[in-house]
């Protein structure tokens, strides 16, 4: 590997565990003489799946692989995620067994010996790997071969990052001229010769990919370590991957996490979770109270229901509380609400100023259809506007639509009347949608549902 990632990631995780079961045992001691810890050999079982569940979450959230981070920040929220996990692990576990020394004590010392001693484990591997590899002794020389957008790209990061251990020389390119190009594929033999080239990253466009044969063989001669930047960013997304099938490397143009069955199981878990709550504490006295409302003013029917794309492009009766006079309703015509929009009824201002009125979709999200969190599903005319817009558009029925999505929190609700103000706000809003579908994590679903609610408390859902 060009960073030596494999043996850092388990650098890290080996001196991370260790430092757990060190914070657990001194933690256990602080709490209670050792002797009663010996007597408890639950608190062992404990221990073990503690070490487990670390392992598990540490890959889960990418903890150790993430070599772009550059702030503390980053990694300290990494950390409380993590030891957060072990905390409720502890709980839970400490209230099942009924176990009643290790208790406060014990939880408080644990979790504060983690959050203190993983912080300053992550701040000295760094400054030591720095230390290292910044010294210009052990820096390795790379020659990259292609001095295009790609090439001139890895360059930039590898300056920037330079605990990576490298020394960029310079570039070789036949066609482009500029002082950092030290000359031609042909010269490759020489150049490598002459300015002690340890490894070589060839960065070249499709177009010249037929001279990679010739480049390889000169740079196995001389021993030399050689990668390839495939030249795929122009039409893959940053996080495609890079797996085997059989015995055939396959690149993914977009990574995917809810394509993936536990994480499909574990997001439905959690819509269940929020469904029930919503139907107990809101919708029970919710539903009847716009129900007496509406027949007052004389607004019709409660809710208001239409077909809309779910996942697969599959078309679901989606529910809303009803904001419009029924005459002004037409289900077949792309026609934005605007404000002051005369469809729009005095409760129903109300209702879509507040989102209130999408409440109802909990029970689309109750019978699978839709998610607590996802792309928000459009009415058909509406997406058939939109595929003229943006061509990925049916990328986002990968995932269930939701309730209230990565867009939305940012301010991308609706549409506008004016054109170009609305083709620049639909190209944005598939933008962010296609970012969640790509990060998808559930600390993410957490962190947009914790937003929705602010911004609606708040007044800032931006709905007219």
């Amino acid at each position: 590997m060009l960073t030596n990632r494999k043996s850092i990631y388990y650098l890290r995780l080996f001196l991370d565990l260790i430092i757990l079961n060190c914070s657990f045992i001194i933690s256990a001691v602080l709490a209670q003489p050792f002797q009663i810890l010996l007597h408890k050999t639950h608190m062992f079982v404990l221990l073990a799946g503690l070490n487990f569940l670390w392992y598990f979450i540490s890959n889960v959230i990418n903890f150790y692989e993430d070599y772009s981070t550059k702030y503390f920040i980053y990694r300290f929220t990494g950390i409380v995620k993590i030891v957060a996990v072990q905390v409720l692990t502890t709980v839970l576990f400490v209230f099942f067994v009924k176990e009643l020394l290790f208790t406060r004590n014990f939880i408080l010392f644990y979790t504060a010996f983690l959050l203190i001693l993983i912080s300053l484990r992550v701040q000295i591997v760094r400054y030591l790997l720095k230390k290292i590899r910044g010294k210009e002794k052990n820096l390795r020389n790379v020659l990259i071969v292609g001095a295009g957008d790609t090439g001139k790209n890895f360059q930039k990061m590898l300056r920037e990052h330079n605990d990576f251990g490298y020394n960029t020389i310079g570039f070789i390119d036949n066609y482009k001229k500029s002082e950092n190009i030290l000359g031609t594929i042909a010269d490759i033999d020489k150049i490598i010769t002459e300015k002690n080239i340890e490894v070589v990253v060839i960065a070249l466009p499709f177009s010249e990919s037929f001279q990679l044969d010739e480049i390889i063989g000169i740079c196995s001669k001389h021993a030399l370590r050689v990668h390839i930047i495939p030249d795929y960013f122009s039409v893959t997304s940053r996080k495609f991957q890079v797996n085997l099938i059989g015995d055939f490397p396959i690149i993914t143009v977009r990574n995917e996490p809810l394509a993936e069955a536990h994480w499909q199981f574990i997001k439905r878990i959690f819509d269940i979770i929020i469904s029930i709550p919503v139907f107990i504490l809101i919708l029970s006295w919710l539903f009847p109270l716009i129900f007496i409302i509406n027949k007052i003013y004389g607004n019709g029917s409660t809710l208001f229901i239409q077909d809309r794309l779910g996942v697969k492009d599959q078309i679901f009766k989606c529910y809303k509380f009803r904001t419009m006079h029924i005459k002004s309703e037409n289900n077949n015509v792309y026609q934005p609400t605007y404000k002051g929009d005369p469809r729009v009824t005095k409760v129903g201002k109300f209702l879509r100023k507040s989102n209130i009125d999408e409440l109802p979709q909990f029970i689309n999200i109750f019978k699978g259809e839709m998610s607590v969190v996802g792309p928000r599903p459009h009415p058909l005319p509406y997406n058939e506007f939109y595929k003229q817009v943006v061509d990925e558009i049916k990328i986002r029925s990968w995932v269930k639509p939701g309730l209230t999505g990565w867009a939305q929190v940012h301010g991308f609700r609706g549409d506008v009347i004016d054109e170009e103000e609305n083709k620049k706000r639909i190209m944005k809003r598939i933008e962010f949608d296609l970012w969640y579908i790509e990060n998808w994590s559930i600390w993410l679903d957490i962190q947009i549902i914790l937003l929705t609610i602010l911004q609606m408390i708040k007044g800032e859902t931006r709905a007219v």
